[in-house]
Formats: C-alpha cells, sequence, structure tokens
C-alpha cells in the first residue's frame, strides 16, 4: 500500500491527527511540518498515480476542489503568494501540495522568499522542531476547516 493510501486508510479509521476536512474528490490535511506556515496537501481519494487516469468528471471535480483548497488556505493563512504542485515522484498518488508564502519565509535560502520552496533542503524542511502537534495542531485544523466551510457552499 502507498504511504497516501495508508494516510487516507487512518482518516477513515479515525486516527490520523493531521486530517482537516474530506471533500467529494479528496481530503485536506496539514503538512506534519510546517516550515512553511499553513503547509496544506489535499489527498485524491482515489489511487491513481496521473491526473490523467482520472475519469473525465472525477478530474473536473479534483481541479475545482482544489482551486477552493487553495482558496480556504490562502485566506487562513494570510498568504501573500501561494505554490501550488502536483508531483508525485515521491509518492506516486495523485496529491497536491498548498505552500502559503510570505516575503523572507526561506530565511536564507533565496532571494527574500521569492525562490521555489525546494530550494529549502528536504531535511530542514522536516526537522522535528516543525512537526505541528498537540494544540496548535488543532488550532490551525480548526481555523482551516472553517474557512473550508465558507469556501465549499
Amino acid at each position: 500500500m502507498c504511504l497516501i493510501c495508508q494516510r487516507i486508510e487512518w482518516i477513515k479509521a479515525g486516527e490520523n491527527p493531521y486530517f482537516v476536512k474530506e471533500l467529494e474528490t479528496g481530503y485536506v490535511v496539514i503538512g506534519d511540518h510546517q516550515y512553511f506556515k499553513g503547509y496544506t496537501l489535499f489527498l485524491a481519494k482515489e489511487h491513481v498515480t496521473e491526473l490523467h487516469h482520472m475519469e473525465t468528471y472525477v478530474k473536473l471535480r479534483f481541479l475545482e476542489e482544489i482551486s477552493l483548497v487553495q482558496e480556504a488556505v490562502a485566506k487562513t493563512f494570510k498568504a501573500e503568494k501561494m505554490n501550488i504542485e502536483l508531483l508525485g515522484n515521491g509518492d506516486a498518488h495523485v496529491h497536491w501540495h498548498l505552500f502559503p508564502r510570505r516575503l523572507g519565509d526561506m530565511r536564507g535560502h533565496g532571494l527574500n522568499g521569492r525562490g521555489p520552496v525546494w530550494w529549502v533542503p528536504w531535511e530542514e524542511m522536516a526537522a522535528e522542531n516543525w512537526l505541528i502537534q498537540g494544540e496548535e495542531l488543532d488550532t490551525v485544523k480548526a481555523r482551516l476547516r472553517m474557512e473550508l466551510e465558507t469556501v465549499t457552499k
């Protein structure tokens, strides 16, 4: 089972602490590590490795929903700019990475935060000091869930 399918199973079992909200085509989760405050993922419910493998209706709805998730993340975390990526090189299950961006958010890795997030070494972004948990995680999830309720009405 792929890592994303495993995390979705944890959501279904009520065991994924990062789960925020279920939409028609996917699950919104807060990123485990918050180097970029508000880092969020949107995981496709269906295990496909490429966007073009989805049925047309599902794909179009998935694209519509990612735009709503992006809007909610931008508003919740007061982003100056949003970076949204659908990569799948590490985990071959369609999922979006959403990074709210702010001036200076790369902490010395790029031109005042004007470079891609991947200029920050993965080991640094995934360092333990960026792990979100406890009350902070609960607060972030509640804020994002409330904004998702608003934009998905």
